[in-house]
């Protein structure tokens, strides 16, 4: 086969690190900047996890006391028990944390920094000083955000999507929205800022990095799903950023881009006029709706990665996959309008945004379909790693067919304030996407510490969670087809009264599901060191990460150029010395793809 010319990758970025700040604090390593960006989400996920369980807990004792947190709001929980205001706070933060700091953050910028520029041949990313300052501005971020927990005001109650005028207007508003807000809008600001830095680093090192043999179509589809990625990135932050800098403005400096005139709040009539909250909405979901497929596309090329490996041979089409992908994050722009079907819209409005809403469930559809007709007749091999892929796969078309009735406006507008549009996202974007974390972790964390995970401890957090999370959220399609509204704090009317013990039950269920996670936590630190040594080569991978040492050198491939002669999915390949072919080994194929 004729090999298409590529890009030879650049040599000499940075020397090796010097001392302890610059290897692992402010390091120029990719790699030591993907872990750090991975220990983040982590301890997001953690925090937004415990979030959750007080929100459950007050949900079945609106009453009961929590014992110490009135420790972190005397105002929010007098004597330990939450009001419906802090109740509010913490559904804030929790999704604010678990959105940007968690789904943002664990898929794409920790394992896309660690793993990408060793799988295409670089030595490191296009511009390592910009890859350092795209995680100290992320944390700058997160440590912005959670200090709206320890100030006076307390953390906002306007949602992780931060409504106007609700947002806009500061203390009239209610309990939060004063400097809560204000830390909550130049968080996500900065959070944008860094995640711009990233997405241009990834696609410049993705399109001019590529070592000698390496064409596009020869990337891992992990390769492809984080490039694909960073352009969507680069395009959905750039709005997002100016949208908080307006919301800023008009609570600080007296500007009306997102409150009307004659808007009267706790009977104050406030001072502004000419904006539009309706305008909030479109720019926030201009960005909020490729969001969701920045926090699913890379666990989608992480998990097709993973799947070749466990089936030892390529997927039916691997061209296909990433023409998927592609016109996923090319219709992710066109489907916005879905979240404002009962703004108000024109109907003609909703009808052209439904048409896009129904296409762009076509090549996610073609995925499934391929992953699933891959694994017909293969004799996988179940490992963690595995099971987690196949679990993001369930979780995928579970929550994903629930978006078939939202994309309809006549059903979305009964059940948009429902709890079946929390149950939905939270399966599509939340679950399938950590499930793709987990996924990669089990699978490449020999590769990052060079040792092993528990085989054993991971199947148990596997069952635990995969099991956990059906329990928890496939019973909020139930409850919302009942009519129960999100975002209340308790349920007392008549109505509601008889869902309770579903209530119960699924609280039950999320506090057995989170203490699962501490399986995996005590897995992921006890491996790192007492894990037993990993050879270099666990999984019989292909691609270019599994023919260098693990961990990895800090110039990864040290004074060697790789050059490639495959694409990674040559597994069960006959008259090889192995059932698999390494992309650098110069090994003839026959009828190679």
């Amino acid at each position: 086969m004729q090999e298409a010319s590529a890009p030879q990758a650049q040599q000499g970025h940075h020397g090796p690190p010097e001392g302890f700040i610059r290897k692992y604090v402010f390091s120029l390593d990719h790699k030591v900047i993907g872990k750090q960006y991975y220990g983040l989400a982590l301890v997001a996920v953690f925090i937004g996890m415990t979030l959750s369980w007080l929100m459950r807990y007050h949900l079945i004792y609106p009453n009961g006391k929590i014992f110490g947190l009135e420790l972190l709001s005397k105002v929010g929980a007098p004597g330990g028990v939450m009001t419906p205001e802090y109740y509010l706070s913490l559904m804030t933060m929790h999704g604010t944390l678990m959105v940007f700091f968690v789904l943002t953050n664990a898929p794409f910028a920790a394992f896309g920094n660690y793993f990408l520029p060793i799988q295409i041949g670089a030595e490191d990313m296009a511009f390592p000083r910009f890859n350092m300052m795209s995680f100290w501005v992320t944390l700058v971020a997160f440590l912005v955000l959670v200090t709206a927990f320890f100030i006076p005001d307390g953390p906002p109650i306007s949602g992780w999507t931060a409504y106007a005028p609700l947002s806009a207007v500061g203390t009239d508003a209610g309990p939060g929205l004063g400097w809560g807000q204000n830390l909550w809008g130049l968080s996500i600001a900065i959070f944008c800022v860094g995640s711009l830095l990233g997405s241009l680093n990834f696609i410049a090192t993705t399109l001019d990095l590529r070592a000698k043999g390496m064409t596009l179509m020869r990337m891992p589809l992990c390769t492809w799903a984080w490039f694909i990625t960073a352009c969507i990135s680069l395009l959905a932050f750039a709005v997002l950023l100016p949208a908080c800098l307006l919301l800023v403005l008009d609570r600080m400096a007296g500007t009306s881009f997102f409150i009307p005139a004659g808007l009267v709040v706790s009977d104050r009539l406030q001072a502004h006029a000419g904006g539009s909250p309706l305008l909030w909405q479109h720019l926030f979901w201009f960005f909020g709706h490729p969001e969701v497929y920045i926090a699913i596309l890379p666990a989608m090329g992480i998990v097709s990665h993973i799947l070749i490996n466990s089936i030892r041979r390529p997927l039916l089409s691997a061209k296909v996959i990433i023409y998927s992908m592609m016109s996923i994050g090319f219709l992710s722009y066109m489907v916005w309008g879905h979240h404002m079907f009962v703004s108000g819209m024109n109907p003609f409005s909703s009808l052209m945004f439904s048409f896009p809403t129904l296409t762009i469930t076509i090549p996610a559809t073609v995925m499934t379909l391929i992953w699933l007709g891959s694994l017909y007749g293969a004799r996988i091999r179940f490992t963690s790693a595995s099971l987690f892929a196949l679990g993001f796969i369930s979780m995928f078309v579970s929550g994903g067919v629930s978006g078939f009735f939202l994309a309809q406006p006549s059903i979305d507008i009964y059940l948009h304030a429902t709890y079946f549009v929390v149950g939905h996202f939270h399966m599509v974007m939340g679950v399938a996407a950590i499930f793709g974390v987990f996924a990669g972790t089990y699978f490449w964390f020999p590769k990052m510490t060079g040792r092993m995970m528990s085989e054993g401890l991971g199947k148990v957090h596997f069952w635990f969670t995969f099991i956990g999370t059906y329990c928890i959220f496939m019973p909020f399609h139930y409850l919302g087809l009942a009519g129960n509204v999100r975002r209340y704090s308790s349920f007392v009317d008549d109505f509601l009264l008889p869902l309770m013990p579903v209530h119960r039950f699924i609280t039950i269920a999320a506090l057995i599901t989170g203490a699962a996670q501490f399986i995996f936590l005590y897995n992921l630190i006890h491996s790192r060191f007492r894990g037993k040594v990993a050879p270099v080569n666990p999984w019989e991978a292909t691609s270019l990460e599994w023919t260098i040492p693990s961990p990895p050198p800090w110039n990864n491939f040290g004074d060697r150029h790789p050059v490639v002669y495959h694409d990674p999915h040559q597994y069960g390949v006959k008259g090889s010395l192995g059932d698999y072919v390494m992309q650098d080994s110069p090994e003839k194929i026959e009828n190679e793809s």
